[in-house]
């Protein structure tokens, strides 16, 4: 898509920090990072959710790699993956290094509140 700044990447029109190169995806490090050695993975191929990658889990393979290397490298406790989708409309995950127990460089909304009948008009909902 000519339009999409992740496939201007892939195509070498636009720069990046590689991490990592294969047949089928990209990894450089993100250009605004959340944390040290935040990291994004794409498919070479414009995809433009996650889930609409056909090789599904050889993609998350590919970020399982890159999350390793990248906690090796720096140390971290661990690492968070993140999926969005609407910052860039070319599917990409976020690795996020996380230095200690908390989650650094995404904060998750309060708990919304439902009561057991909700719930189970969820559950239902979808099931069904």
């Amino acid at each position: 898509m000519e339009d999409c700044i992740f496939c201007k990447i892939v195509n070498k029109a636009l720069p990046c920090n590689k991490i990592y190169e294969d047949e089928n995806y990209l990894s450089f490090l993100d250009i605004f990072p959340r944390v040290r050695g935040h990291a994004l993975v794409i498919p070479k191929i414009h995809y433009r959710w996650v889930y609409d990658v056909p090789a599904f889990g050889e993609f998350w393979d590919t970020a399982r790699h890159i999350g390793l290397i990248l906690q090796k490298k720096l140390q971290s406790t661990y690492i968070a993956y993140l999926t969005i989708g609407n910052e860039v409309p070319h599917a990409h995950i976020h690795i996020l290094p996380q230095q200690k127990e908390s989650l650094d460089g995404f904060h998750l909304t309060p708990v919304i509140p439902m009561d057991k009948i909700e719930i189970e008009q969820l559950l239902k909902d979808i099931v069904e």
